[in-house]
């Protein structure tokens, strides 16, 4: 069966698709694949069995990553905790995968996808390579539930402590709460020993995405001690980025902003709290989400050709060298670190 090629940023099908199929989430639509494009040069690319003209029942998206250091693959999406291909059932996955790999063997070296639910199955070339855990808050029980729901200790006892230490919330996206967000994403990234990504690539967000992307910060005595960037995609918000001063989390900010975020997403009529993925091996991200009342599910990426273990013990002590080297560099370079590792890892 032939398969069509669309370009999702000029084809107004792709943003049909994505607003009417219940599975599309925000790393489909044109806003995150525009930002992808204009930040790190990624080509958005659509395979679709529906024919020119015709309106688009079926899609799977793509970004082409091109890289002198890390060679030529398709994405599916880069930087997207995950991107549920639009079609009908694992059988035309199967397929439209199985003529991708023909159509483009012998130049990229690998093709990788990042399903939420759909299970490729055992009769391709296509293997697991990573596993991650999604945390997903069912946000249509009322407030009352939902805050029963928050750990007593870690969550509601760290509400009050925020309460006491007058820690102030605020929202917007002008450059002051841009500049205020990265600042603390630089100091988190700096912990965490991983460098930034660009400030480009929150500013193209914002204009991407506009009213869509909030940014929200938690101040003592007008300083910002934490932020959190959400996402909204029809009835879910999405948690994507989060970041906080280390020497102010005694005073609860980060729950507080959670807290504040799924009040607000409530009186929106917000039927899901995308809070992402974390590691497998980070139980205690796993636990934090859990904590806020988020159920567990587990993502399944799987490349083409790609080995059962991702690295070797050799490999994984040589990242964790490089990534000790990294945090120790002056804050310019760390930062120029991450604006050109990023548009080579996708």
């Amino acid at each position: 069966m032939t398969i069509y090629e669309i370009n999702p940023q000029a084809d107004p099908r792709w943003s049909a698709l994505v607003e009417c199929d219940p599975r599309s989430s925000v790393f489909h639509t044109t806003e995150w694949l525009g930002a992808l494009h204009k930040t790190y040069k990624y080509v958005p690319r659509v395979f679709t069995y529906t024919r020119p003209g015709l309106q688009l029942s079926s899609g799977l998206a793509f970004c082409e990553v091109k890289s002198w250091i890390t060679g030529a693959r398709l994405v599916s999406l880069p930087f997207s905790d995950h991107c549920e291909p639009l079609v009908s059932d694992a059988g035309e996955l199967r397929t439209i995968l199985a003529e991708l790999r023909k159509q483009t063997a012998g130049d990229l070296r690998y093709i990788e996808i990042r399903p939420r639910s759909i299970e490729i199955g055992p009769q391709t070339d296509f293997r697991p390579y990573a596993q991650h855990c999604l945390s997903m808050i069912d946000l249509r029980p009322g407030v009352e539930e939902l805050y029963s729901r928050l750990h007593k200790d870690s969550i509601q006892r760290k509400l009050r402590r925020a309460e006491r230490e007058h820690v102030v919330l605020d929202q917007g996206r002008s450059e002051k709460f841009l500049l205020e967000f990265y600042e603390l994403m630089v100091l988190t990234r700096r912990r965490h020993q991983i460098p930034p990504q660009p400030l480009a690539w929150f500013q193209n967000l914002i204009q991407s995405f506009g009213k869509k992307l909030t940014i929200y910060v938690a101040r003592v005595d007008n300083k910002a001690i934490a932020s959190i960037l959400t996402l909204r995609h029809k009835k879910t918000i999405v948690y994507k980025y989060g970041c906080s001063d280390e020497r102010f989390h005694n005073m609860g900010a980060m729950p507080f902003l959670f807290w504040n975020a799924i009040q607000e997403a409530k009186s929106e009529q917000i039927e899901e709290f995308d809070l992402g993925r974390s590691e497998a091996s980070n139980e205690g991200l796993i636990r934090f989400k859990e904590h806020l009342g988020a159920d567990r599910s587990w993502l399944n990426y799987s490349r083409s050709s790609a080995p059962n273990v991702v690295s070797t013990a050799g490999e994984a002590a040589q990242s964790s060298i490089a990534h000790k080297i990294l945090s120790h560099l002056p804050d310019r370079l760390f930062r120029l670190a991450g604006e050109i590792l990023y548009r080579h890892i996708g």
